[in-house]
């Protein structure tokens, strides 16, 4: 079989915040094709990670919710977005950058993390690979106040809700994050919590 991708060639949309790029190449299916030319828009903003804090004694989960302007374009009308805590590598190890992004977003100071597994977080557009990870946290964990860095203007509130509740409202479509609904799943799959 010959090369599927032939002739791939770009050119930059944007880079402002992060790049935008929009592809042009040759994709053949299978020998028995002819090559076609596509065209594509691929945005790369980096990798990123997130990370479900859980505490087993209270079957709890803190989760945050932040203001998100395309939920705001599409359909949710107040734009505030219940997630997991999440941010980019930033050169960062995974692990490294869920730690941080623990402590800045909710103010718990976690020691150890389980990767749960890595995804592409929209591969149509993104070129991002999510990792995912869960860890165990307790009251005497929580250390600052949370809320995300003034310097990124980040507004963001602290959830701590019960496992159940919070399972449920992906159902009623309160959670609708894909992160977090795959994080979720995870602890109800592994039976990690009481549901």
């Amino acid at each position: 079989m010959k090369k599927r991708i032939e002739n791939l060639q770009s050119n930059i949309l944007s880079d402002k915040t992060f790049l935008l790029k929009e592809y042009t190449f040759e994709y053949t299916h299978t020998d028995a094709h002819i090559p076609e030319k596509h065209l594509r828009e691929v945005y790369d903003h980096g990798d990123g990670a997130s990370v479900l804090l859980y505490n087993l004694q209270k079957n709890t989960v803190v989760l945050t919710q932040q203001f998100r302007l395309p939920t705001l374009l599409n359909g949710n009308t107040s734009g505030m977005n219940i997630e997991v805590c999440a941010g980019s590598l930033d050169g960062d190890t995974p692990e490294v950058c869920v730690k941080k992004e623990a402590l800045e977003e909710t103010g718990y100071d976690i020691s150890s993390v389980e990767k749960a597994f890595s995804v592409y977080a929209s591969p149509a557009i993104m070129t991002e690979i999510a990792h995912l990870f869960i860890a165990e946290y307790t009251d005497e964990m929580k250390v600052e106040k949370g809320g995300g860095l003034d310097h990124e203007e980040e507004y963001i509130d602290v959830l701590e809700i019960d496992f159940r509740k919070a399972f449920d409202m992906i159902q009623t479509g309160e959670i609708k994050d894909a992160r977090t609904v795959m994080l979720l799943q995870f602890l109800k799959i592994k039976d990690i919590m009481v549901s």
